[in-house]
């Protein structure tokens, strides 16, 4: 169960989901029941039947920020950048240091970001790149696609991203850019709770839920708590050891309150079931118990790699999205369903017609 290849599986690409359903709540739902190794097939709408009264929705509040941006160099050729960290370190107007921040980014400043970029020329040291709404970056250093970048506008630099960035769609979703717009995107790929910005890519399994949803679980007495986890990049690299012991997993920002700490404490105690909306949830509150099964609040960097043998001492039951093959996700997945049920019910899926990653339909993992 530790080789990598143990968590591959064949998916036709006609099961990638390119749009999101018509209506949030109106994707599929497939319920894995651990003890029994039941499936299930329903509508997430579904959802409000499935929960209990008394079971701690806990969801992701981060907000995926509009950071891939294009733009010409000055020699005139085209780039395209990523912004990998958000919103980076301030600095004054004469670039020396200041404090990270994740406040107003008003006036004589500029933000210094790390970036991936693409062009047909790797951009020089101390070169400039010009975007639309008077946004300027100088490269500082960097090579092999990753660079450090300081960024200014006098109107702001988070006005003029979402003035001219555009969302960061994952890789595997590919659309003919001359075709009319699919959908939505800067309001598809946001949770409807999505508060807080820093995140490179959505927590995918609260793509579901609509408002309905959420006033009807909470007239049924299910509690809803947030906490934050800006996803990465690095949820997109692939695993490059055979072993998958040996992956180094990649850092996210995180934070986790004292009164949503307080609420999964008081859920246990009370033996009332924890429901994590996705894989980020379950990291920060199994990144965040001690050895006796207290959740404590905290801010800061979370790699936690789960992995089957992984011993959970939160969560009772998850949401989340069908992952890809030999991905952590995947594997995280597998660690707390067992290996050999959750790809049973992914062969199944791929049966069944489920559209699958992103935009793709859901599970609900009890």
């Amino acid at each position: 169960m530790y080789r990598l290849s143990d968590y591959d599986y064949v998916l036709p690409a006609e099961r990638i989901a390119q749009v999101p359903a018509s209506c949030r709540d109106r994707s599929r739902l497939m319920v894995l029941e651990r003890k029994p190794g039941r499936v299930g097939h329903h509508l997430f709408s579904d959802l409000v039947d499935l929960l209990l009264p008394g079971d701690l929705l806990v969801i992701n509040d981060t907000r995926v920020v509009p950071g891939r941006l294009y733009g010409r160099k000055e020699t005139g050729g085209k780039i395209e950048i990523l912004l990998v960290d958000y919103p980076g370190n301030v600095v004054d107007a004469t670039g020396l240091p200041g404090e990270r921040q994740r406040g107003d980014l008003h006036g004589r400043q500029a933000v210094i970001c790390t970036c991936l970029t693409k062009a047909s020329k790797p951009p020089r040291q101390g070169s400039k790149i010009f975007f639309p709404a008077g946004l300027t970056g100088t490269v500082i250093d960097g090579g092999q696609g990753v660079y450090t970048m300081a960024f200014h506008c006098s109107d702001g630099f988070d006005e003029a991203l979402e003035s001219v960035g555009e969302i960061p769609l994952p890789p595997y979703i590919r659309r003919n850019p001359n075709a009319p717009a699919a959908c939505n995107d800067r309001e598809a790929y946001q949770t409807v709770y999505a508060q807080k910005k820093g995140a490179v890519a959505a927590p995918t399994a609260g793509l579901h839920f609509s408002p309905t949803i959420l006033t009807c679980l909470e007239r049924k007495g299910v509690r809803i708590v947030p906490l934050t986890l800006h996803v990465g990049y690095g949820t997109f690299l692939p695993v490059r050891v055979s072993d998958i012991r040996q992956h180094k997993m990649h850092s996210e920002w995180y934070e986790l309150t004292a009164s949503t700490a307080s609420a999964v404490n008081d859920a246990k105690a009370e033996g009332r079931r924890v429901v994590a909306v996705g894989t980020t949830v379950v990291r920060v509150l199994e990144h965040r118990v001690d050895n006796d099964g207290r959740v404590h609040a905290g801010t800061g960097s979370c790699n936690l790699f789960i992995y089957p043998g992984f011993r959970f001492r939160v969560i009772d039951a998850m949401i989340t999205n069908f992952h890809l093959p030999e991905s952590t996700l995947l594997m995280l997945v597998c660690a707390f369903a067992g290996r050999e049920f959750v790809l049973k019910a992914y062969r199944e899926a791929v049966d069944e017609q489920y559209r699958f990653f992103s935009y793709g339909d859901a599970t609900f993992i009890c």
